[in-house]
């Protein structure tokens, strides 16, 4: 059995406590942090407009008595320049607006960031379970209670996910652009007729009815694996195990669906005139690595304390594997994405790339060499899949390139240049690495890490390559 020792609990009680503190640090610091701000920000912004434009009049009118010709001339400017200057003193004001709403939005996308990378890890760890069940997979029997354990987990970023999606809609924060008051309605100062030809998927009803749909499905489905997973323990036979198959079959279709469905709701209607059609099988790959990064880390670390002794280097080997495999995935879908958007050259399509060239390059691209240089360099040899140190190494490092391929996703659309690592950014990725340690262990320690009654036993005890 795992134990759950005091100092591992004292660990995640004590990232918590920081996380929660630093996050909420975050939250009363940003600039801009509620409408009151954003409306003084924008008055600013506005008056400083009228008053370099007036300082154009002066200028432009004193320049004008050099001859009769030139201050007629100066005369037609002056009024030339003052039509101008409503309309961008109009603009400056509503840049303002963007600008404020961007810089209120920090936190709460360093929350979303750090919400989602968990999730991926939690959702991720549920799909390869499935998989393996429906696959009638021997090899990952002794790891089951590891996957289960993991899988539990996705009910705290699901939450998290749930109370940045109400916050959304209660207009507490401004993420999701097309939630704007009066985007999607004619005759409106802020009408927008693409994303209004959008409105009848995206809408505040049924975006959260798919919210509460994915969440229920997703949990509910490992909750009874988990039941069923114990109750074999206690009875044998292979009912439980086939319940497990129809119950796997099921959540691998609905997640065929909704891995693609939520991505496209969650991430990329962010940027709400941009769209692309490999977009929901490239968040799927960055989300499965992300899990399979995380289960390597957590396997060593249960191998390292003599907890799955029936686990050995051919285990380790294939998740190894598995890790590497889909880093190449990953990487194919990255530059498949992005050579047909390079190619083609269409401005809808490019100004995706062009912020993150621009504004957010430098990490961009060591996002890309961690997440596919990395791998390749470490552990593409048998061998080294085989080595628990550079494994952990390897994964540690996949881990830090998802969490910047999740912030590379979702900052850029949300608070543009206003981004950083600061109290938000550490204090949420705290409060989940506490809560992951609390939940995992604690489910870890629930029931015997190894299945009693599995048919295939046996066999992933013996397993070999």
């Amino acid at each position: 059995m795992f134990q759950f020792t005091s100092k591992a609990k004292i660990l995640a009680l004590i990232l918590i406590v920081l996380g929660a503190v630093s996050l909420a640090i975050g939250f009363i610091s940003v600039p801009g942090g509620d409408h009151h701000d954003d409306g003084h920000a924008t008055e600013m912004h506005a008056d400083a407009a009228h008053a370099d434009h007036a300082d154009d009049h002066h200028t432009v009118a004193t320049e004008g008595h050099g001859d009769h010709a030139t201050e007629a001339h100066a005369e037609a400017g002056h009024h030339d320049t003052h039509g101008e200057d409503h309309g961008s003193a109009e603009e400056h004001a509503a840049h303002a607006e963007h600008a404020a709403h961007q810089q209120a939005n920090r936190p709460w996308s360093a929350l979303f960031v750090n919400t989602f990378f968990f999730l991926a890890i939690g959702l991720g760890t549920v799909f390869f379970l499935m998989i393996q069940y429906v696959a009638k997979a021997g090899w990952t029997v002794g790891l089951n209670r590891v996957f289960e354990a993991v899988g539990l987990f996705v009910i705290i970023p699901l939450i998290g996910m749930l109370i940045i999606i109400f916050a959304g809609v209660a207009d507490v924060h401004h993420i999701w652009h097309w939630m704007q008051d009066g985007i999607m309605e004619k005759g409106t100062p802020n009408f927008d007729p693409i994303i209004a030809g959008k409105a009848g998927y995206l809408n505040d009803t049924f975006f959260i009815i798919r919210a509460v749909v994915y969440t229920l499905v997703w949990f509910g489905i490992i909750v009874l694996v988990r039941k069923h997973s114990l109750a074999e323990d206690l009875e044998g036979g292979t009912a439980r195990y086939k319940k497990i198959f129809k119950l796997a079959a099921v959540f691998t279709v609905f997640f065929a669906v909704t891995s693609s469905t939520s991505a496209w709701d969650w991430i990329m209607s962010i940027d709400t005139h941009w769209f692309s059609t490999l977009f929901g099988w490239y968040t799927f790959a960055g989300m499965f690595v992300t899990a399979l990064a995380a289960l390597n880390i957590l396997i060593v670390f249960l191998r390292y304390n003599n907890y799955l002794p029936w686990i050995n280097e051919n285990h380790q080997h294939d998740m190894a594997k598995f890790m590497f495999a889909f880093s190449v995935f990953w990487t194919y879908l990255w530059f498949s994405q992005f050579m047909l958007i390079w190619y083609a050259d269409i401005p809808e399509e490019v100004t995706y790339y062009m912020q993150r060239f621009g504004q957010y390059n430098t990490m961009f691209l060591i996002m890309v060499a961690l997440n596919f240089v990395a791998p390749v360099l470490l552990v593409m040899s048998r061998d080294s899949k085989r080595v628990m140190g550079l494994v952990l190494v390897t994964a540690t490092i996949v881990l830090i390139g998802h969490w910047m391929d999740h912030f590379i996703m979702i900052m850029p659309g949300s608070v543009g240049e206003f981004y950083g690592f600061g109290w938000a950014e550490i204090g949420g990725f705290l409060l989940y690495a506490g809560l992951f340690i609390l939940v995992v262990f604690r489910n870890l320690a629930k029931a015997p890490l190894l299945q009693k009654n599995h048919p295939m036993v046996e066999e992933s005890k013996h397993f070999s390559l």
